[in-house]
């Protein structure tokens, strides 16, 4: 039987999903976002292992809305009206990764079975940024099994006007030996980038896959042909999946070893200004994506 577990560290509140035996566990950090911190599958970790106190600096498994990414110098207009976003990303002063990374999230409910556990978080979004006057319900499950893990995002919008979004999640995977590992995903473009890192153009993405890691710099957007991206490891192999209509990957390697970012979002960076994969939700209307993490134990 699944276990659900609460726990504080750190001054944080965590609450941890675990199976029966102890050896696959998902820990997720209600403070920081209702992120997850942790993912174990059958004794081997895949997250990197960061610590809650450097998550102001590396996002690391955040939910990413009412943006993915960046957006330009922090303004945009929307139908008609100009908006300004405080610029967390102050080196290149950009508004980065949504609104709703550090909020506190309240779990609203469990389903703990013998092959697999849930827990559903929710968060309220008042409005009260000038940047984003928009308020919105955000709902997140996570479920996990023995050899998968899903994140199912559902957005309800609140407020008496429409509101535009992307959304994104921003893992960071380890690797026993970066240099071993692989990606395998279909793409055809390949997004440019500023000094800024804000998308100039785009141009045709030709790496023959699998797209070897090995001496590999990446900060680098590109459009999906299809919804799955492969990572291949030494000792495991995972697929990501999602149910978007359209699919959109940011790959990231931080200067810490044998790690990488792979981020599924439903647009690109910089969307509320290039329009990239933006959506717009009307009152009252809701969206939902599902992203899944499938693991396949590779040791002998």
């Amino acid at each position: 039987m699944y276990t659900l577990t609460k726990k504080e560290a750190h001054g944080l509140q965590f609450v941890e999903l675990t199976n029966a035996d102890q050896t696959t566990k998902a820990t997720l950090c209600l403070n920081q976002g209702g992120r997850l911190s942790d993912l174990v599958f059958n004794g081997i970790a895949v997250l990197a292992d960061y610590a809650p106190s450097t998550y102001k600096d590396n996002y690391a498994s955040s939910i990413l809305f009412p943006f993915a990414n960046r957006i330009k110098d922090g303004t945009y207009s929307f139908e008609d009206y100009e908006y300004r976003l405080d610029c967390n990303e102050v080196d290149k002063n950009n508004a980065l990764h949504g609104l709703v990374y550090d909020k506190t999230f309240e779990c609203s409910g469990e389903d703990l079975q013998a092959n697999y556990g849930s827990v559903t978080l929710n968060y309220h979004y008042d409005g009260s940024c000038k940047g984003f006057p928009f308020k919105f319900k955000m709902k997140l499950t996570y479920k996990l099994s023995d050899d998968d893990l899903s994140l199912s995002v559902e957005i309800k919008n609140k407020d008496a006007k429409a509101l535009p979004f992307t959304l994104g999640w921003h893992p960071y995977f380890v690797s026993k030996n970066i240099d071993e590992s692989s990606l395998h995903f279909d793409s055809e473009t390949q997004f440019l980038c500023d000094t800024q890192q804000i998308v100039s153009g785009t141009c045709p993405f030709n790496i023959e896959m699998p797209y070897h890691l090995k001496g590999v710099t990446l900060d680098d957007g590109y459009e999906l042909q299809s919804d799955a991206v492969e990572f291949h490891t030494p000792e495991y192999l995972l697929i990501i999946g999602s149910t978007s209509e359209k699919n959109y990957l940011q790959l990231y390697t931080p200067n810490t070893s044998n790690v990488i970012a792979i981020e599924p979002m439903t647009g690109a960076a910089d969307s509320f200004n290039n329009a990239i994969g933006l959506q717009t939700l009307q009152p009252n209307a809701e969206y939902d994506v599902t992203w899944t993490i499938v693991f396949k134990d590779l040791r002998d």
